[in-house]
């Protein structure tokens, strides 16, 4: 059996497209990078390729597609996925408000964000995308679209691989480039703004999904 390379080819530019679109996982590494150490930053960008992987493994699988015909499971889920967002969205918002309001509480909060660890950061990278119902749904989509029944394993190997190495490479490279300290330093200014847009980009992100359920 051989590799189906213009399914491969397919997939790869769809998937490059939708990691550019801005988004939770966009806005998470683009936070982190531009307020964290570049560890920390790079576990995050890991922790997203791997819950990319994982929601690859689930499609292929069926096992996605049957927690979305599972209604009661489908709703806990999307749930789920709604408060973590909401959580982390209110977070950074607050954060934002936070240094409106008093500049020298940005010092702590600056502080405390430069003491993250990589596992902290792989594990925001994780939840943040493993626990995103529209992200399950996407692959759902993408995948039932174009990957028929007759595909072979050896194929559905390299997509899941492939899923992997797209996704931490384009979340790597921005990581790597936000995380130099020169640009840390001229995007400090900045950090506020970021802070919103990222806390708005989620909390837009739970209100589909709650409006969805509704």
């Amino acid at each position: 059996m051989t590799l189906e390379y213009q399914l491969l080819l397919s997939l790869a530019v769809i998937h490059t497209v939708a990691l550019a679109s801005p988004g939770p996982d966009f806005a998470l590494v683009v936070k982190l990078a531009t307020q964290t150490q570049r560890k920390t930053a790079l576990a995050a960008a890991l922790g997203l390729a791997v819950a990319i992987t994982l929601h690859t493994l689930l499609s292929l699988t069926g096992i996605s597609l049957i927690i979305k015909s599972a209604e009661n499971l489908y709703i806990a889920v999307q749930l789920i996925g709604a408060a973590y967002l909401a959580w982390m969205g209110l977070g950074a918002i607050h954060e934002a408000v936070t240094h409106w309001r008093d500049k020298k509480q940005l010092k702590i909060i600056t502080t405390s964000h430069h003491k993250l660890t990589a596992l902290q950061g792989f594990i925001q990278g994780l939840s943040t995308n493993l626990l995103n119902p529209k992200a399950m749904v996407f692959f759902i989509t993408l995948f039932s679209t174009l990957i028929s029944p007759t595909v072979n394993l050896e194929t559905k190997a390299a997509i899941t691989l492939l899923m992997f190495l797209l996704s931490l490479s384009w979340f790597s490279l921005i990581a790597l480039v936000l995380s130099k300290p020169a640009i840390q330093q001229k995007m400090q200014r900045a950090t506020p703004m970021i802070n919103l847009i990222t806390g708005l980009l989620f909390v837009s992100v739970t209100l589909v999904i709650i409006n969805g359920l509704f």
